[in-house]
């Protein structure tokens, strides 16, 4: 077993899990709910962008229906992006269990 040869690799799959997780932080999922009346766009890296809700669904009686429609889109949205982050982690690590990987 060659240590060099395999410190180059594993240092040339730590430069491309960077450039991977780079890249995620630049997408954008986008989650819908409540028939559109709720959007939220957050990034591979779990961070919210933006928040657009449409004013019919704004109801001073119902707060709770907009609170439980904002959490769910943002939830929606987040998974979204982690749902692709382990898809592409996936596809570099190729299957092998790295500890402290999560995907």
């Amino acid at each position: 077993m060659n240590i060099a040869k395999m410190l180059k690799q594993a240092q040339q799959m730590q430069a491309k899990l960077a450039e991977t997780q780079a890249e995620l932080a630049e997408k954008t999922f986008e989650a819908s709910v409540g028939g559109g009346k709720v959007k939220v766009v957050a990034n591979g890296a779990g961070e919210v962008l933006s928040i657009k809700i449409d004013p019919a669904v704004v109801d001073p009686q119902d707060v709770e229906m907009l609170e439980d429609l904002v959490l769910s889109g943002v939830k929606q949205a987040i998974e979204d992006g982690k749902k692709a982050a382990g898809t592409e982690m996936g596809k570099l690590t190729a299957g092998l269990n790295i500890p402290g990987m999560p995907f």
